[in-house]
């Protein structure tokens, strides 16, 4: 230990040790249990108390005082742990019953403080941190601390019983530790005294009629399978096993979820996934036991394994399936007039009759959350790698077409379940978001053309319907957009295909009615929607005819004006992407292709210097910063007049991601200036254009006002933006200041004016101009400046200010006055 922390410990423990100084600041005492914990890492526990026996002093005074204060009892109890994690300093502390004081019956337990849950916690993390030898292990049955752990495991606070089922499983490994399966698979006298007690309580547990009991030993039964993989594992379960498997003989199950948790955790673990045990048979029977809605997350999780027997897959698959099957079912014509009462393939043959789907589906609340279970985990399933061999991706799209047919109410029931299903589902949207989200998902498959026009249907009818709220009309255009672009691939092409160029030319005229809905939300979905279509189709005549024949470009360009400033950046999005390919019609007629991109840009322009939003300026820097990559011709003429304009309001701007994203322009409009990097080894182009001189490009910049506008930023107070500036200004002195030439050293007037104007913005006086920024004056600065060593700085993490344990133990000295003069290291 550091020693002037040593000497400053004393009036530390001093001021923590009474009960009139009142330490508030949870956040000091846990930096300071960071710091023990670091200390004693790399020291001797044992030396560091004998060095400073006030820590023990410290230990002790919270064993006089009943009324001792919660944090500092707390605080205590985990220091304690923290020292006793070492053997021989865990004897030290023996020696003076000093842990027996803490840890044992008589300790703390009686305190008034024991209520408080912060002290309880505090118990639980100093037992977590001791229990690490097995001088612990035998501690802890004879201080009688095990019977608190177990009476913990139910606690009220939720992290209090969470600690201890973890405290339970450490000491449950400790105590088992390099015990061989054979050696435990005897008689119990050969499981070692505080496992036997561990097990005991977990047997009378799972053994309990109240429910919570059972929850509790499955939570740390599903904890000690999923951390602990060593072979007596298996022994634990060969013990317990049978008392488990009990509880799926009972009507209803219970704690169901607890058991998938168990069983799932268990099957992750090598132990058992390698192994001839019953796991599988075990897990087949849950799946038979479980309600519907109980099995989906087993079976998604069986699913998920990469060892699973087939079987058992397919009887998980089923699970998941059934939900579809039936709607399937009930949408289906009346016996004796059909001719299959679902698509094949869908449940392999097993089959579900009208009397299940009518038990399944009894209530709304039922019905919603089953299909929506159902849905989303099989939205999980499509993209995995060794998901369902055979995935039924025909009959899976018909029965989510046909179940958003039920949501919207176009389905014509035929039977009582089909019925039934219009009234519960009519405008459910759980269901439909669900629905739109996994039609989306099965997308990424292929299926009959008559499946994909079904698709099709029920996308548009959704966008068109008055009823589609707008989340729901958010799930169908991201949908939409999905097997557009999913159809457009199949075909061998980015160009809509010959079945989706009708479907376009019907859905222009929906998105122009949701361009002008009163929600904002649904505006702004279609504008979202709008963007993302003109990106991937943007090139392809067959898009460009139907958009420039509908109004959208102009609607689009209108909302640019919108009251809620979300739409009005996606309003900049969209007319972004629509300009960089002219698809927008112009008032002037074709001989005059310019006027509206240069209306559109002035436009824009207006929005980055007036909106009192974030959201519009940082669209429309985004937009700029596209243009400029691309070549925009609207950015061609007079490109430098307007980037001066721009970095001119950008670097007034009081939104830090406003100016990062101007520094990204700076850093496009730099590389382009500059031409790309010399290569020693490239073979130069005969038709090369000649690179520009340093000077001029330094001149350049200088006009633009860029130069002026990255030195403001490198001393910014939001660290993003002088970490991009400064990565900005490296690259500008390593293309110009090694080989431009220029004689820029030295301590010329204009040179010291700007240094001056630099270090007065790095103490923050922000309004001293910074002079003449003439090419040979930015080159010094340049080579002055320490870019990497402010990089190196920037590049830590936001408390990179010196936060040393002996400022820590000073700035809580002086917070409670113990210390004179000037010695507190605020920091």
């Amino acid at each position: 230990m550091d020693p002037e922390c040593s000497r400053l410990l004393p009036a530390l423990c001093a001021v923590l040790a009474d009960p009139r100084q009142l330490v508030t600041d949870d956040t000091c005492l846990e930096k300071l249990l960071d710091w023990f914990k670091t200390v004693t890492e790399a020291e001797s526990s044992l030396l560091l108390l004998e060095e400073n026996p006030c820590l023990v002093d410290l230990l002790s005074h919270a064993l006089k005082f009943q009324d001792v204060s919660s944090r500092i009892l707390s605080f205590s109890l985990r220091l304690a742990g923290i020292f006793a994690a070492q053997e021989n300093c865990f004897q030290y502390l023996q020696q003076g019953e000093l842990l027996l004081g803490l840890f044992g019956e008589a300790g703390p337990l009686g305190f008034p403080a024991w209520n408080v849950p912060s002290v309880r916690s505090g118990w639980i993390q100093g037992l977590c941190s001791l229990a690490q030898h097995p001088s612990a292990e035998q501690f802890l049955i004879e201080c009688g601390a095990m019977d608190t752990i177990f009476s913990l495991q139910g606690d009220s606070s939720l992290f209090v019983a969470s600690a201890a089922s973890q405290l339970l499983v450490q000491v449950l490994g400790l105590s088992l530790q390099g015990r061989a399966t054979l050696q435990l698979g005897l008689p119990d006298g050969d499981w070692p005294s505080c496992a036997q007690s561990i097990v005991g309580y977990l047997e009378e547990s799972l053994r309990s009629e109240a429910t919570p009991q059972v929850t509790q030993a499955l939570k740390v039964l599903t904890t000690m399978f999923g951390r602990c993989h060593q072979p007596w594992t298996e022994a634990l379960w060969m013990r317990l096993s049978p008392l488990v498997v009990c509880l799926l003989e009972k009507d209803p199950v219970p704690t169901a979820h607890s058991l998938v948790d168990l069983f799932l955790s268990m099957a992750r673990s090598p132990v058992f996934g390698s192994s001839d045990c019953d796991l599988w048979v075990t897990l087949a029977q849950t799946l038979s036991r479980l309600s519907p809605m109980q099995a989906g997350p087993l079976a998604l999780g069986i699913l998920k394994l990469h060892v699973c027997p087939q079987a058992l897959r397919t009887q998980a698959f089923d699970v998941l399936l059934l939900p579809l099957a039936c709607v399937l079912e009930a949408a289906a014509q009346p016996p004796g007039f059909r001719s299959c009462v679902y698509p094949p393939g869908l449940l392999d043959g097993t089959g579900s009759s009208l009397a299940m789907a009518d038990a399944l589906l009894a209530s709304t609340s039922s019905c919603a959350g089953l299909l929506c279970q159902s849905l989303a985990h099989l939205g999980e399933l499509q993209p995995l790698p060794h998901g369902p061999r055979l995935w039924p991706q025909a009959p899976l799209l018909k029965a989510t077409v046909t179940t958003l047919c039920f949501c919207s109410g176009s389905a014509v029931p035929v039977s009582s379940v089909g019925g039934r299903l219009c009234r519960i589902l009519a405008g459910c949207v759980r269901v439909q978001r669900a629905a739109l989200d996994f039609l989306g998902t099965l997308s990424q498959g292929t299926g009959p053309q008559e499946s994909v026009m079904q698709v099709f249907a029920i996308l548009l009818e959704y966008l068109r319907s008055p009823e589609s709220s707008p989340t729901v009309l958010k799930k169908a255009f991201q949908a939409t957009l999905r097997w557009l672009l999913s159809t457009s691939k199949v075909c061998g092409s980015n160009d809509p295909g010959c079945h989706t160029q009708p479907f376009l030319r019907e859905l222009f005229p929906v998105m122009q009615k949701r361009l002008c809905n009163p929600c904002w939300e649904v505006r702004d979905s279609a504008l979202e929607f709008l963007t993302h279509l003109t990106a991937h189709w943007e090139g392809q005549p067959g898009f460009r005819q139907a958009l420039l024949a509908s109004d959208m470009p102009e609607l689009a360009q209108q909302l640019l004006q919108d009251p809620e400033a979300y739409v009005r950046a996606s309003a900049v999005a969209a007319m972004g992407q629509l300009a960089s390919q002219g698809l927008h019609a112009t008032p002037t007629g074709p001989e005059h292709p310019g006027a509206q991109q240069k209306s559109l840009l002035q436009e824009l322009l207006h929005i980055l210097s007036t909106d009192s939003e974030g959201f519009p300026r940082r669209a429309v820097m985004q937009v700029f910063t596209r243009w400029l990559q691309d070549g925009h011709t609207a950015m061609a003429e007079d490109l430098e007049q307007f980037m001066a304009r721009v970095f001119q309001v950008v670097s007034r701007d009081l939104d830090w991601e406003v100016r990062v994203q101007g520094l990204e322009l700076a850093r496009v409009f730099l590389a382009q200036t500059l031409g790309p990097p010399d290569c020693p080894y490239a073979v130069a182009l005969p038709a090369a254009a000649p690179p520009i001189p340093p000077i001029e490009v330094l001149r350049t910049l200088g006009r633009v006002q860029l130069l002026e506008f990255a030195f403001r930023a490198l001393f910014d107070c939001d660290r993003p933006v002088a970490q991009k500036s400064c990565d900005l200004l490296l690259l500008l002195r390593a293309r110009t200041a090694p080989d431009s030439g220029l004689q820029g050293a030295g301590g010329g007037p204009d040179t010291a004016t700007v240094e001056a104007a630099l270090r007065a913005w790095q103490a923050g006086e922000q309004g001293q101009p910074l002079g003449e920024l003439v090419p040979e004056v930015v080159v010094a600065v340049l080579r002055a400046l320490d870019l990497e060593g402010l990089q190196a700085t920037l590049a830590q993490s936001s408390d990179h200010v010196e936060q040393s344990p002996r400022s820590l133990l000073q700035d809580m000295l002086a917070t409670v006055g113990a210390l004179g003069g000037h010695e507190a290291d605020c920091y």
